[in-house]
């Protein structure tokens, strides 16, 4: 596959540039926004072919796969790129790296009781309409989630009661205090606008486009098109005047993707100057004259972003079986993976999968004694002690009882290096005696069936880095386990003592290192001894940026930013946004 893509490099230079972009990324056609549309009566006219000025211009990709179809901030998953983030903004935002809160829209917050938080707003916050931003606002935010298809709805199961206590100090009282949890909300959920979100019925919500975003954030929109979303710098962001802090570009263009080669020769042309798609053979380009840069200057070139895990439907035989479950993990040549199919554009996965962010909880005491790494011998070893014997000498175990054993491991079709490592998976089982067999279904027909318990094995890698390994292990252990599974335990594993544990971690206060470690030690030793997913890599945060237009990129080099260098959805409130204010003009 890498191959293939470096071959293709020369002709998409040639053209798929201007197919794409529109005029090879000099400009991006668009058509001006409608009269009162928010911000855009401010913005500098586009040039008379429609195009914008490219030293003013950035242009990101990777994150859109289709036409902008929304711009509403509690649709996490498919609203258009910078609609949190560019325009509506959150309380706190959040440093993975560097593991700290910066308070935003809110000047301060603490706990003020044993289950109390008081936060106070900023001074002279206004929406892009002229409103000031008020306790009122963040109420009605909140209260927001008391309806049942918000994706928050399920924070009034321990939040009782949310009140402005004056125009600028919030008062949340709950019935348990989950510091985790609560941390995590802090700078994820998108504070809205009351006098313009009120009387809004639930359908409308969650399913209204709401065409005419207004936020507080330092963009607003201008326009937008089949392939492209673009967004205008605006007068009057908050965080110029109170920060300090001033984003750079005038315009942001997110080109829509139709492939990761047409990135690959957009990127190359200068047409995008960021790129967060997965573009295998990165390498090279980093390595030779392109002026096209990663995070790392070498392996694995990309900050972490989640952890991809081999996940077994535990309710299926032999899967219900935690050595079996273990003869696999041994079984799967992470290594090959890692080397041959990503070029070390990925990391191999502690065994506990905890991302790197988070290495101060892995007890290395229970990985040294319980961890595992790919040993066939191994394998064939703990399949054999556990009643698992080749019964008919076709190379492949059967169960102790005699029956067969035949899996099938499902990815999307047309994702090829799943597909690819797959192919690993698939021949690693089969040196030690298990018959695992690849399958490639469309993205929806997967969807449904790792969903509903439908499948054997299943790829996946949708918990992304936060603030805490509470919402990992949330992901892992948490029960009961209902017929559709739909964001959590895949696996559907119970196990009444993890699940207590993962609630207790939810308890533990954020400051409280060791306390968190005493409960994460714990959550380990039951992962490794009963294995209910098996982590293999981490995934990068695809960001591949390009010198010829802007400059600073975040990057591991000494002295430049360490932001994370993305634009990609739920990730401009952990330094996204930040490193819009730190790029600077090459021209000039």
């Amino acid at each position: 596959m890498r191959n293939r893509v470096r071959i293709l490099v020369p002709f998409l230079a040639a053209g798929l540039v201007a197919a794409c972009s529109g005029g090879g990324g000099a400009g991006a056609p668009g058509s001006q926004a409608p009269k009162g549309a928010d911000g855009a009566d401010g913005a500098a006219p586009p040039a008379a072919d429609g195009s914008l000025p490219r030293e003013q211009t950035l242009y990101t990709s990777g994150t859109q796969w289709g036409p902008p179809a929304n711009w509403n901030p509690l649709r996490e998953w498919d609203f258009a790129t910078g609609t949190k983030g560019l325009v509506y903004e959150t309380l706190f935002l959040y440093a993975p790296d560097a593991d700290t809160f910066t308070p935003w829209l809110a000047e301060n917050g603490e706990w003020t009781g044993a289950k109390e938080y008081t936060l106070t707003l900023r001074q002279g916050i206004t929406w892009s309409d002229g409103k000031p931003l008020t306790a009122d606002d963040v109420v009605f935010t909140f209260e927001l989630g008391k309806m049942e298809t918000v994706p928050y709805h399920p924070l009034w199961e321990w939040l009782s009661a949310v009140e402005a206590v004056d125009a600028r100090t919030v008062k949340f009282t709950f019935t348990r205090a989950n510091y985790q949890q609560w941390a995590n909300n802090l700078y994820s959920r998108p504070i809205l606008p009351k006098h313009l979100w009120a009387g809004r019925s639930e359908d409308e919500v969650m399913n209204g486009a709401n065409e005419r975003p207004v936020g507080t954030g330092p963009y607003a929109y201008h326009s937008h098109d089949q392939d492209r979303m673009v967004w205008v710098k605006r007068d009057g962001w908050w965080a110029t005047k109170a920060l300090g802090k001033d984003v750079k570009p005038k315009y942001v263009v997110d080109i829509v993707n139709s492939s990761n080669e047409v990135a690959m020769g957009l990127l190359l042309q200068k047409g995008l100057d960021l790129s967060t798609n997965f573009l295998p053979g990165i390498a090279n380009l980093v390595k030779g004259n392109f002026g096209i840069r990663t995070y790392y200057p070498e392996p694995p070139y990309m900050m972490s972003a989640n952890t991809a895990w081999l996940v077994p439907n535990t309710t299926k035989k032999p899967l219900d079986d935690p050595e079996f479950r273990k003869a696999l993990a041994f079984s799967v040549d992470t290594k090959k993976i890692v080397e041959n199919v990503y070029g070390n554009l990925v990391k191999a996965a502690n065994p506990t999968g905890l991302l790197p962010q988070w290495d101060k909880y892995v007890d290395r005491g229970v990985v040294d004694r319980l961890g595992f790494s790919y040993d066939p011998a191994r394998a064939r070893k703990l399949l054999a002690d556990a009643g698992y014997k080749d019964t008919d000498g076709d190379g492949f175990v059967e169960t102790p009882s005699g029956g067969e054993i035949s899996l099938k491991l499902i990815v999307p079709a047309g994702w090829t290096d799943w597909m690819e490592a797959s192919r690993v998976i698939s021949a690693g089982a089969k040196a030690a005696g298990i018959a695992v067999e690849p399958d490639f279904p469309d993205y929806n027909a997967l969807v449904d069936a790792r969903n509903s318990g439908r499948f054997d094995l299943v790829l996946n890698n949708e918990k992304q880095l936060a603030n805490t390994p509470w919402l990992y292990y949330d992901y892992l252990f948490r029960t009961p386990v209902r017929k559709l599974q739909t964001t959590v335990n895949f696996a559907r594993y119970e196990n009444e003592k993890a699940w207590d544990l993962a609630q207790r971690l939810d308890g533990v206060r954020t400051d409280d290192i060791d306390g968190m470690k005493r409960i994460t030690s714990e959550l380990q030793r039951i992962q490794l001894e009963d294995m209910p997913v098996i982590p293999l890599w981490y995934n990068g945060l695809w960001s591949q940026t390009s010198d010829a237009v802007w400059k600073n990129w975040p990057s591991s080099a000494p002295g430049a930013p360490k932001h994370a260098p993305t634009v990609w959805r739920n990730w401009l409130e952990m330094g996204g946004v930040l490193m819009l204010t730190e790029l600077q003009p090459v021209a000039g």
